[in-house]
C-alpha cells in the first residue's frame, strides 16, 4: 500500500534521485511510468529472477520498445565478456540515447547494468530495481558501476547514477535463505562504521530480520539507505569519508578474488572481512577485545563466515590486497574500527599486526 512506501534522497544537485522502499512496487504502473518514461527500454536481468518478475516489471512499463537480456546467474558472470552481448541487441534494435536501461537483479547485475548504462553511447539513463537485501542497502546505491577483472575486484568500471531506485521489498519473500544472510553482511557494516544506535537495534533484531518480518526489514533497508545516501551525497567519488563503505571490503575483495568470483558469495567475503578488520583493530589497541567478539558475534549469528578460508595464506592475500582502488603511493590503506560505529581509513598501522591478521593467529 502507498502509505506503507518510504522514500530516501539521495542530494546530488542536478543528480539527485529518490530510493522508493515498499511492498508491490515492481507492479505500479504509474511509478514505472514516472521513472522509466523512455519508450525504448533494456531490461537487463538473469536467468533465476526473470523468470520470476520480468513479466511484471514489462506489464508495468506497458507498451514500448521493450528488450530483455537474461544473463546467467553469478558472480563469475559480471565481467566483460557479459556485456557485449547486451551491447549487440541494443544495437541492433536501434536503441539510441534517449533510451533506458533497467537493472533487474542483485548486486552482479545493478553493477553490470549500471556500466551498460555508462558506456552506451557513452552513457544513457538507467534504473535499478534491486532484488536482493544486498543490492537494496548498498550496490544498487550511490552509482558505482562496473565489471571484474581476474587480477581484481571491480577494477573495470564508472561512477554513473541511477535515474532512480525502486526497491521492492515483497521479492525479498522468494530470495534464497544463503543470499538473505549474504545481503545482511551489509546491513551489519553500516552498523559497525558510524551507526552505534543501529548496532543495538541489530543485536535485538536479528531473528526478526532472518524471519523476513516486513516491518524489520523496512527498516533496515530504510536506515541503510539513509546511511549510505548521507555518505554519497558528502563524497560521491569517494576521496574520502565514502571509502569508510569498504569496511571488510579489501579482505573481503581479495577473498573472492583469489577463491575465483562465484565460490564464496560477496556479502560470505565482506563478513569473513570485517572479522578481520575487527581483530586487527584490537591488534593495533583501538577496540577492546570485547568490541571485537561482539562485532563478530554478531555476523556469527547471521549464520556469515568469521573466518577467511583456510587455503588462503598471508602472501597470497597481500598479492590480491595490494590491487585494492584505496590504495595510494603504493601504500595499502585499510579501513578499520577506533571503536564500535566509528571506522577510520588508514595506512598508519603496525604491518605485524597486519601479518598476524592474514595468517589467521588466535585473538589474544
Amino acid at each position: 500500500m502507498k502509505h506503507d512506501r518510504r522514500l530516501v534522497e539521495v542530494a546530488l544537485g542536478d543528480r539527485s534521485y529518490l530510493i522508493h522502499i515498499g511492498r508491490g512496487l515492481l507492479r505500479d504502473a504509474a511509478l514505472m511510468r514516472e521513472n522509466i518514461p523512455a519508450r525504448q527500454v533494456m531490461i537487463i536481468s538473469n536467468e533465476t529472477v526473470a523468470p520470476l518478475y520480468l513479466d511484471a516489471l514489462k506489464t508495468a512499463l506497458g507498451e514500448r520498445r521493450i528488450t530483455a537480456a537474461s544473463l546467467p546467474d553469478g558472480e563469475q558472470e559480471k565481467c566483460l565478456e557479459s556485456m557485449l552481448p547486451v551491447f549487440d541487441e541494443m544495437l541492433v534494435n536501434g536503441f539510441g540515447r534517449d533510451c533506458q536501461v533497467v537493472a533487474l537483479g542483485g548486486g552482479v547485475i545493478g553493477d553490470l547494468a549500471g556500466f551498460v548504462a555508462a558506456t552506451y553511447q557513452r552513457g544513457v539513463d538507467f534504473v535499478q530495481v534491486p532484488t536482493t537485501l544486498l543490492a537494496m542497502v548498498d550496490s544498487s546505491v550511490g552509482g558505482k558501476t562496473g565489471v571484474n577483472h581476474p587480477r581484481g575486484k571491480n577494477m573495470i568500471g564508472a561512477f554513473h547514477q541511477p535515474r532512480a531506485v525502486i526497491a521492492d521489498l515483497a521479492v525479498l519473500e522468494t530470495l534464497p535463505d544463503r543470499e538473505l544472510r549474504a545481503g545482511m553482511a551489509e546491513v551489519i557494516k553500516y552498523a559497525l562504521l558510524g551507526d552505534r544506535e543501529f548496532l543495538d537495534w541489530l543485536e535485538g533484531h536479528v531473528d526478526a530480520a532472518l524471519a523476513r518480518e516486513p516491518d524489520a526489514l523496512a527498516f533496515i533497508v530504510e536506515r541503510c539507505c539513509r546511511n549510505k545516501a548521507a555518505i554519497v551525497a558528502a563524497d560521491e567519488r569517494e576521496a574520502g569519508q565514502r571509502a569508510l563503505l569498504n569496511l571488510g571490503h579489501t579482505f573481503g575483495h581479495a577473498i573472492e578474488a583469489a577463491r575465483g568470483y562465484g565460490d564464496w558469495l560477496h556479502g560470505e567475503a565482506i563478513a569473513a572481512g570485517m572479522c578481520m578488520a575487527a581483530r586487527m583493530s584490537a591488534r593495533q589497541g583501538w577496540i577492546t577485545p570485547q568490541d571485537r567478539d561482539r562485532a563478530v558475534a554478531l555476523i556469527a549469528r547471521v549464520g556469515l563466515p568469521t573466518q577467511p578460508p583456510s587455503d588462503l595464506d598471508a602472501v597470497r592475500f597481500r598479492e590480491f590486497m595490494a590491487r585494492d582502488k584505496k590504495n595510494r603511493d603504493g601504500e595499502l590503506r585499510l579501513v578499520l574500527l577506533r571503536g564500535l560505529g566509528d571506522a577510520i581509513v588508514t595506512a598508519d598501522y603496525d604491518d605485524a599486526a597486519l601479518t598476524a591478521t592474514l595468517e589467521g593467529r588466535a585473538d589474544a
